[in-house]
C-alpha cells in the first residue's frame, strides 16, 4: 500500500463518525509508524515494514514511502493492552509492547519506531505529533 494510500485509510478511520462500534474507532485499533533510514541518514523507499502480533501470528505489512516513512494499522482492542508485537524492517526486529489507556477512547493508541542504520529506536513520546504531521500532508 502506497504512502498516500495508507495516510487516506488512516484519515478516513480518524474521522469515522457514529456511534455505533466498529473496528474503524479508536478503541480497536493501534498504530506503529516510524521512518526508516539508512546509517547515513537517507530515507529507504520500498522497504517492506511487518508488525506481527505475537499472540495470534497475525502479520500487517505496508511499504517504506520515498522519505522512509511507514505507518501500519493493527487491530487491538482494549483487551489488548501490555500485548507484544514484533515490529521487522530491513532485516533488524525488535519487540514491542502496546501500551495506552483503555478507557481513554477519544487519543490514538500507537507508537513510533525509527530504523537508523542497524538500530530500531521506539520513540513514543513523538507519536502524536508524528501522525498528525502525516495527517495533516495526507488532507492536502
Amino acid at each position: 500500500m502506497a504512502w498516500a494510500t495508507a495516510l487516506s485509510l488512516a484519515a478516513a478511520l480518524l474521522l469515522a463518525a457514529g456511534p455505533a462500534a466498529a473496528e474503524h474507532e479508536v478503541f480497536y485499533r493501534y498504530t506503529v509508524l516510524g521512518f526508516v533510514k539508512d546509517a547515513r541518514g537517507n530515507p529507504l523507499r520500498g522497504r517492506t515494514v511487518e508488525v506481527v502480533r505475537d499472540k495470534t501470528g497475525f502479520s500487517y505489512l505496508e511499504e517504506t514511502d520515498e522519505q522512509g516513512f511507514y505507518l501500519v494499522i493493527t487491530r487491538l482492542g482494549d483487551e489488548s493492552v501490555g500485548e507484544r508485537l514484533t515490529l521487522r524492517v530491513a532485516g533488524a526486529s525488535t519487540k514491542l509492547t502496546a501500551r495506552f489507556d483503555p478507557a481513554n477512547r477519544v487519543d490514538e493508541r500507537g507508537t513510533r519506531v525509527d530504523l537508523e542504520g542497524a538500530k530500531l529506536v521506539e520513540r513514543s513520546a513523538w507519536f502524536r505529533s508524528t501522525l498528525a504531521k502525516a495527517l495533516g500532508d495526507a488532507r492536502r
